[in-house]
């Protein structure tokens, strides 16, 4: 974590505040001024505000369902911020854990621990996010081998990693994902030929969706502690 991230977890100073003591040269990691912001410290560090030790806040976990038309960002834009919804004190310090396009609905997960966020949103971490997908058009035959193969998406030079595909109906399936391209699930349609007109996202790993639309929970210690574990278990669910 950011030193001058620390501090803000820490206390109640604004980053203004913080940035001003840091480079007044009041602050000590480990016995050692330092006037560096960015200056990563972690949680085995001694971390010194004008001789007071800091213990920061514990880290925050939530699930939330979102809604249509609103936004996975921390600001209002075009549509309003889905933290209009959330009720809860310090919203600036939590960030979302792997986003979701304005029109899609369904799983988001919200945290202020970027380690954490790193587990889900990582393609190298191969965390699984499931989707309930509804079509303009029936579903090929053949679309479930071609994602389980890898698709090469318009404007990509690789090949998508395996998809698992689950057929509901003729124009509904899931969709299980372990990457996070710019609209993968809509540019994978539309290399087969069709479209999605809604996008519902229903699981990531080991955290499934189960409350209203609009509301939402923090995560047990079961589920948070599910991303820290090692993802052998998300590379064979596509297998």
């Amino acid at each position: 974590m950011r030193l001058d991230r620390f501090i803000s977890k820490s206390t109640e100073l604004t980053q203004q505040q913080v940035s001003e003591y840091i480079r007044q040269a009041k602050v000590w990691v480990n016995g050692v001024t330092i006037t560096d912001e960015t200056t990563q410290v972690h949680e085995n560090n001694v971390v010194q505000l004008q001789g007071q030790t800091l213990v920061t806040r514990p880290f925050r976990y939530l699930l939330f369902n979102k809604p249509q038309q609103t936004l996975c960002s921390n600001v209002d834009g075009v549509h309003p911020s889905l933290f209009s919804l959330i009720d809860i004190e310090r919203q600036s310090e939590l960030h979302i854990a792997g986003r979701l396009d304005a029109d899609t609905t369904g799983l988001v997960l919200i945290t202020d621990d970027g380690r954490w966020t790193f587990n889900i949103t990582s393609p190298a971490k191969l965390c699984h996010k499931t989707y309930r997908v509804n079509l303009a058009k029936p579903i090929k035959e053949d679309v479930a081998e071609r994602f389980a193969n890898g698709i090469l998406l318009q404007g990509e030079k690789g090949l998508t990693l395996p998809a698992k595909l689950t057929i509901i109906s003729a124009q509904q399936v899931l969709l299980t994902l372990t990457e996070g391209k710019f609209h993968q699930v809509k540019r994978m349609f539309a290399a087969v030929g069709n479209k999605v007109v809604a996008l519902h996202r229903q699981s990531i790993g080991a955290v499934s969706l189960d409350v209203p639309e609009g509301q939402w929970r923090y995560l047990t210690a079961e589920e948070i502690s599910s991303f820290y574990m090692a993802n052998s278990e998300d590379r064979s669910a596509l297998g």
